[in-house]
């Protein structure tokens, strides 16, 4: 999942290579960047004997990503089979346990496919089983559409 949104260079020189950033903040040494599509990150160069060596937490930001998507699944699997408050709704639950039938679930691929702004094919929806199959097959066709 390599997204280029910004180059730098240790002069301070920043320039914007996408707009998907939406916040671009450098100095001397670091570049900032906060962007719709992904959370929070940091880049920072640090000099050293052959030049410049680059540090990113973008894995951080994956995965906090990933969790976003698992819990806004919850959340409209919840609100969807209207689950009385207090029944745990995990990324482990699965859509049969909590009551979904065929037709509940054609209407929840739909709010997750508004949601996300992406088109789920009846093979894939066959697949899943669990919110975590869900999330991971969000996560799979949005970074398939920002490539």
């Amino acid at each position: 999942m390599a997204h280029t949104l910004a180059s730098f260079s240790p002069s301070g020189v920043c320039r914007r290579l996408s707009s998907q950033a939406t916040n671009v903040i450098w100095s001397q040494s670091s570049v900032s960047f906060h962007s719709q599509k992904m959370s929070f990150v940091s880049i920072s160069s640090k000099p050293s004997q052959l030049g410049f060596k680059i540090c990113c937490s973008a894995k951080e930001a994956a995965i906090q990503a990933r969790k976003e998507t698992v819990d806004k699944v919850c959340s409209i699997v919840k609100n969807q089979l209207a689950v009385p408050d207090g029944t745990p709704v995990t990324a482990e639950s699965k859509f049969s346990e909590l009551g979904a039938d065929s037709l509940d679930t054609v209407e929840i691929m739909m709010s997750l496919e508004e949601e996300f702004n992406i088109t789920v094919d009846e093979t894939s929806a066959q697949d899943i089983v669990t919110l975590q199959d869900a999330a991971n097959l969000i996560e799979k066709l949005v970074t398939e559409k920002t490539e």
